[in-house]
């Protein structure tokens, strides 16, 4: 983002007590902007165990926000985030499909349930994401790709509605990882060296298995190997298991692979190898396409269907109906019903949207 000129333009900043949010602060305030910055909280009291870093994020903030001179507000969202993304996330996961709630908690809480409490008195909101954007010659801006492959955020951003991604922008999205901590290192800024996180947006140190317990319990299954019909053990839910997934199955003598599932039998099938016909697909369909800035007529597109560095060609169909299928040049490990497929152009530069995969 270029020094802003606009005497009358206000910009919010995200802060979540992290690093990058932290350096984004420090380069809105280089280029000659005093963004107002918010802290958004989304436990309560009672829920402090699945939030707790909370207190230590805010201090964090508050001493970000006094060596700026710029002003902090924390914004209490616990409400929208646990009757939107929790009731969005636990109905996907009770019908055996595998959402992503750290999507939809970017288009319903950062840059929804927020914009509702206070961004709406902002012309920008700023975040830390790995992401850049661009504005092409009628205009329209887009969604674009970070140079960093490993940390590129874009995914996480793909269901964001166009008047909220028009209010976006990403101060540390043309930087790299390394970049970010050297810049935090120099200018001495408290987070400087603190790790990444790693559990759910918003939910610090928390796993998402213990999450999904929490309310939705256990619900006892058969795990059956797929190519010999022998029933290897129990599963403690599917809403546990993801397809592809390696870790976590508890079997001896594997490795093994979880390959399908049957929600009505509550059945969990497994493979002992990574390359089970039913483990890939080359085609699939996606609906409720969410289109970032426009519709594009897009025949040969780049997709990805997980936090990955890897984009993957494909032919991108209309099927009339709302829907598309796509046709992969090789073959998808682990595609699963409820994933966003994300989609990007040949160069995978601008991400288009997403959609969700009805396989």
């Amino acid at each position: 983002m270029k020094k802003n000129t606009e005497k009358d333009t206000k910009i919010a900043l995200l802060l979540s007590g992290g690093v990058d949010s932290a350096v984004a602060l420090h380069v809105l305030c280089e280029q000659g902007n005093k963004p107002d910055c918010f802290y958004i909280r989304i436990a309560s009291q009672e829920d402090a165990d699945l939030d707790c870093t909370a207190e230590e994020d805010i201090e964090m903030a508050t001493a970000l926000c006094q060596k700026y001179g710029v002003s902090l507000e924390i914004i209490d969202c616990h409400k929208e985030y646990w009757e939107q993304v929790t009731k969005y996330t636990m109905e996907k996961v009770k019908v055996g499909l595998t959402p992503n709630p750290d999507v939809m908690c970017n288009r319903l809480i950062k840059f929804g349930a927020f914009d509702e409490k206070k961004g709406h008195e902002y012309d920008i909101i700023s975040t830390g994401h790995y992401a850049t954007t661009e504005v092409d010659e009628e205009g329209n801006k887009w969604l674009c790709t970070s140079p960093d492959p490993v940390k590129d955020q874009t995914d996480f951003l793909c269901q964001l509605y166009p008047w909220q991604l028009k209010k976006a922008i990403f101060p540390i999205g043309h930087m790299k990882k390394e970049e970010v901590r050297e810049i935090a290192e120099r200018e001495h800024l408290i987070n400087a060296k603190r790790k990444d996180s790693q559990g759910i947006c918003f939910l610090g140190k928390i796993n998402y298995n213990d999450y999904v317990k929490k309310y939705l319990g256990e619900n006892p299954g058969l795990v059956i190997d797929i190519e010999t019909g022998k029933k290897l053990g129990t599963h403690k839910g599917l809403w546990f298991h993801t397809i592809g997934q390696r870790h976590g199955l508890g079997f001896g003598g594997g490795p093994w692979f979880a390959v399908k599932k049957n929600i009505k039998k509550n059945i969990l099938f497994v493979s002992k190898g990574y390359n089970p016909k039913e483990a890939y697909k080359q085609e699939f369909k996606i609906h409720g396409m969410n289109w970032l800035t426009v519709p594009v007529d897009a025949k040969e597109i780049c997709f990805k269907i997980r936090h990955t560095s890897d984009y993957l060609k494909a032919e991108m169909r209309d099927n009339g109906d709302g829907s598309f299928t796509l046709v992969s040049e090789q073959p998808v490990h682990g595609v699963a019903p409820g994933q966003f497929c994300v989609i990007y152009d040949t160069n995978h530069h601008r991400c288009y949207g997403s959609a969700e995969i009805t396989v």
